[in-house]
């Protein structure tokens, strides 16, 4: 069971390319045999672009024109073709050299999370926005100075890519800040760092009891030592970050952004039901689609139902976690992190495989509470014992709750090998790929964390397409940046920082990462029939990109500028 789609969603089924009678032009069959030719005439197309077309349509995977009517897709083919549809008011874009593709889409993002992150409310500082360990240190103490007894928040601690950082201590933490609430989140949003005054405010004390997979350390003395794990442990600590009454600007903001690298639509992988509201009160004003995954709850409850919202907010599933982070030391692993600087700088004991933050009964116990009501789920695992675990749970939920079409997903997949894989498919289990991480963190993943036999292999795309299964990518924003074409190259070549190649067996074609960022991602989403490939009848969302990734080397996709970004037929960005 998937989640019925609103009114204007619905679209008629269109003719394969076989059944057009000889000397008809398919475009034009199209509409005959769906009634949208009207008195003998085709109707004129608001919007025409002349162009190189990808469609990421199997049955038509190129083009040279497209053409758009009430922000869906009418026409795709030569320009003959469409030369039809062209009307005394029809705009007609030719778009020179540049190149037409499905809007991209962030198949495992954390849109609401990242508005708060990238807002004048949190620091910034990323390793992408600030590499020196000084100046990350600089930065934290200019945030307390101005904030004061307002607390100071800051995203992006990362002992991994920011090397010479200090230990966050408690000491440390109520050393710069002996006033005001101080919070540091780590890159990996698995981690936080809090002061006695940010725990006082956030009502924890050494009593505080941990929530469900999740934790506050102790000192030897149990008293709370500054630290956070996971989720459930992290968020309360951002309470009185932000003014609700600031939030709908953040969140536009973030739409801007999305629309800037080229994003049409973006799932929410962490979604708290206290923004439906917001979302609602926004959909009209929203440029990006939001596809929301709810998270799993101590109740495990939800109160809203598979059949909920339309083509512009939509809750598709429930998120729920085995494990952590690879950065943090808590992914659950078969074989052991290495002992070198890095493991050590982020605390990792010697000989660690790491852990799951819930045994194979909680998540048993937390996926028959959704799964047999028809939610799809989506568990983010980085560890390879980890998606034994998982792969077991949903093995006996599907034996239980057969379900022809569930799309259940796995999230990231670091480690995951070739078997298990199998595994996934053979159950009809997709993976969502977290490939970035090989961009940024490729060299430490080998040399400092796992080894070459490893970690070589990390994110292995090629294993996963080889089985036959779809996949996307994503960027796990805030983690790293929204750049999608940045994860179209990084597939394509699987480069490391230091410029080697990891794992060239794992390398994707440009064809294949293309399909992964656009109607693949689309089909995990359960959105495959309104978006994700440039087909008549679906939504006219579309990014134009400076030239055709076929056309250049896989290395300069992740440079392509992005010059125009469309959702129903409608400019939400364009290069100035």
């Amino acid at each position: 069971m998937r989640p019925p789609h609103s009114a204007d969603s619905n679209r008629s089924s269109l003719p394969s390319p076989a059944q057009a009678p000889p000397g008809l032009g398919w475009v034009h069959f199209c509409f005959q045999t769906t009634g949208v030719q009207q008195n003998g005439h085709v109707p004129n197309a608001e919007l025409v672009i002349h162009g190189t077309v990808l469609t990421a349509d199997e049955a038509q995977p190129t083009a040279e024109a497209l053409a758009i009517a009430d922000g869906r897709i009418t026409a795709v083919g030569s320009k003959v073709d469409i030369e039809a549809f062209v009307g005394p008011d029809t705009e007609v874009i030719d778009i020179g050299d540049a190149c037409v593709l499905p809007g991209l889409i962030e198949a495992h993002g954390h849109p609401l999370m990242e508005a708060i992150a990238l807002s004048d409310r949190l620091v910034d500082i990323r390793p992408v926005t600030i590499a020196d360990p000084d100046q990350v240190v600089a930065a934290i103490k200019a945030e307390v100075a101005k904030r004061g007894d307002e607390g100071a928040y800051l995203n992006g601690w990362d002992p991994l890519l920011q090397d010479g950082l200090p230990e966050p201590t408690l000491d440390w933490l109520n050393g710069i800040a002996p006033d005001g609430p101080l919070v540091i989140i780590h890159n990996s949003g698995h981690k936080a760092y809090f002061n006695s005054a940010a725990a006082a405010r956030a009502g924890l004390t050494r009593d505080t009891p941990d929530p469900k997979g999740a934790r506050y350390g102790h000192d030897a003395s149990g008293e709370l030592d500054g630290t956070a794990e996971e989720t459930g442990a992290v968020f309360p600590l951002l309470a009185g970050a932000i003014q609700p009454s600031d939030y709908p600007a953040m969140l536009l903001a973030e739409c801007a952004r999305l629309n800037r690298a080229g994003l049409t639509t973006c799932s929410e992988m962490a979604f708290d039901p206290m923004f439906r509201p917001m979302l609602l009160q926004l959909r009209d004003q929203l440029t990006v689609r939001l596809r929301t995954y709810e998270m799993s709850t101590a109740a495990m409850t939800t109160d809203e139902t598979v059949d909920n919202g339309d083509d512009t907010v939509r809750q598709v599933g429930i998120k729920i976690w085995v494990d952590g982070s690879p950065w943090v030391g808590n992914i659950d692993l078969s074989f052991p992190y290495l002992d070198t600087d890095a493991t050590r700088a982020i605390g990792v004991v010697p000989g660690s495989c790491g852990h799951a933050n819930y045994t194979r009964e909680q998540l048993t116990e937390i996926v028959e509470a959704y799964f047999p009501l028809g939610w799809q789920m989506a568990c983010h695992v980085q560890g390879d014992k980890g998606v034994d675990t998982i792969l077991d749970v949903y093995s006996e939920a599907l034996r239980k709750h057969p379900r022809t079409d569930h799309r259940l997903r796995l999230e990231h997949v670091g480690a995951i090998s070739d078997e298990q894989l199998q595994r996934a498919a053979d159950l009809g289990v997709t993976c969502s790929i977290f490939v970035d991480q090989i961009h940024y963190w490729g060299d430490i993943i080998v040399d400092g964390l796992f080894g070459v036999e490893h970690g070589s292999r990390w994110m292995p795309c090629g294993s996963a397409v080889a089985t036959g299964m779809r996949i996307s990518l994503h960027n796990d924003p805030p983690v790293t940046p929204e750049e999608p074409l940045r994860n179209i190259s990084v597939a394509a070549t699987r480069t490391a920082p230091s410029g080697r190649v990891l794992g060239p067996e794992q390398l994707l074609t440009v064809d294949q990462a293309i399909r992964a960022q656009t109607i693949d991602a689309a089909w995990q989403l359960f959105s495959d029939d309104a978006i994700g490939s440039l087909e008549v009848g679906k939504y006219a969302d579309f990014v134009v990109l400076s030239a055709d990734p076929r056309t250049v080397s896989a290395e300069d996709i992740a440079d392509l500028e992005v010059r125009a970004t469309y959702l129903a037929g409608r400019r939400v960005y364009a290069k100035s």
